[in-house]
């Protein structure tokens, strides 16, 4: 072991690290970026969770049950509704996370102790669940006051909660339609990342500059094919997760592969507009790992979309994957349709334009 030559080594490999930018970025930001999305944006603890209210009752005693519900920072009023069926209608297209529902005669259903208040709950995010169950063990005082007085026994809990999509809460039924994003995303951008960069790696870039090929049509021509493998991927998550997790599809199947489409262009022309800016192959993977960490945690694929700040929320819906999440599960949990949720399928295809655009600016048949 001769020390200076390994000392030479050892210093010229530090300087290597300090020209490569994309490493020296994923020294010092991967963990402040790991640190400040687990520390900051990463909450449990739900709160202002869309919701829609129907007081059918119309009395003092259900103005201040809803008042207390209110208090407690849980839900936040977000659409009007008036009927229960509405509510539900609220839920399947994804407006709403819980919906309540003071029956009519609210007032005896008490004085009898019967449940007098319906807690309808999206149960396609077993988070939301365990977050909406906290409603039916919030106290209510001026009821307990009351029924002290009048000498009448009191329920357990004004509440019922009533779960949909999910009531058993198994975590594959939640976890399968969001994994196919996951899947997706880190295959497609990874893969599309390196197809120029492999181009110039191998030479091949040297035969293109000879042909009219345009920049557009090679871009086209290099995301098609990473298509077609984005569908059989989605077709094998499909596969297992019914066969293995009895993962149902309450939606449209076309639904299902119209939506992974959307998501399969949008990370293809992403993954093509980080090829134009990588350098070598490596560099590339480098470059995805800085899209793929921010879109799991932030797209509410494993935290809850409602439990981040309002920064973190702006990010995300700056991501393809988080609008995806919102699509898949609810084509295959609520049985929503694509123009129910025309929102993020709009969103989608404003990404990949966008995207598809600045690649194909800055694509250039050039061998430097």
């Amino acid at each position: 072991m001769n020390w200076h030559r390994m000392w030479a080594v050892l210093i010229k490999e530090l300087r290597q690290v300090r020209r490569d930018r994309v490493t020296l970025a994923m020294i010092v930001v991967i963990p402040i970026l790991q640190l400040v999305l687990f520390g900051y944006a990463i909450n449990m603890n739900l709160r202002h969770l869309p919701a829609a209210i129907v007081d059918q009752a119309g009395t003092s005693g259900s103005r201040q049950l809803l008042m207390d519900m209110l208090a407690t920072d849980i839900i936040h009023p977000v659409s009007d509704a008036r009927t229960p069926e509405q509510v539900m209608d609220l839920l399947r297209r994804g407006e709403i996370q819980v919906g309540v529902v003071i029956p009519q005669d609210f007032e005896r259903r008490l004085a009898t102790g019967e449940s007098a208040v319906q807690v309808l709950v999206d149960g396609s995010d077993t988070v939301v669940q365990s977050a909406a169950r906290q409603l039916a063990q919030m106290p209510v005082v001026r009821v307990d006051r009351e029924r002290q007085l009048n000498s009448v026994p009191l329920p357990e809990s004004p509440f019922s909660v009533v779960s949909f999509y999910n009531p058993q809460r198994v975590s594959a039924i939640n976890i399968v339609p969001g994994l196919i994003g996951i899947i997706l995303t880190m295959t497609m951008v990874m893969f599309t990342a390196i197809a120029i960069v492999r181009e110039h790696e191998r030479g091949n870039m040297e035969l293109l500059i000879a042909t009219p090929v345009s920049g557009a049509e090679l871009m086209t021509g290099k995301v098609l094919p990473y298509g077609f493998i984005g569908l059989i991927q989605t077709s094998l998550v499909l596969l297992c997760g019914m066969w293995l997790f009895g993962v149902p599809i309450r939606g449209s199947l076309l639904d299902v592969y119209l939506a992974a489409i959307l998501l399969i262009l949008a990370n293809l022309t992403l993954g093509l507009l980080i090829s134009t800016r990588a350098k070598s192959q490596f560099q590339a993977m480098q470059m995805t790992f800085f899209v793929f960490v921010p879109s799991i945690l932030l797209s509410g694929f494993v935290f809850p979309f409602e439990g981040m700040p309002e920064p973190a929320q702006w990010i995300a819906e700056l991501l393809p994957l988080t609008h995806f999440v919102r699509l898949i599960r609810g084509v295959m949990l609520r049985g929503a349709e694509l123009t129910e949720l025309w929102p993020d399928v709009l969103a989608l295809i404003v990404f990949i334009g966008v995207m598809m655009t600045l690649a194909i600016l800055r694509f250039s048949k050039r061998l430097d």
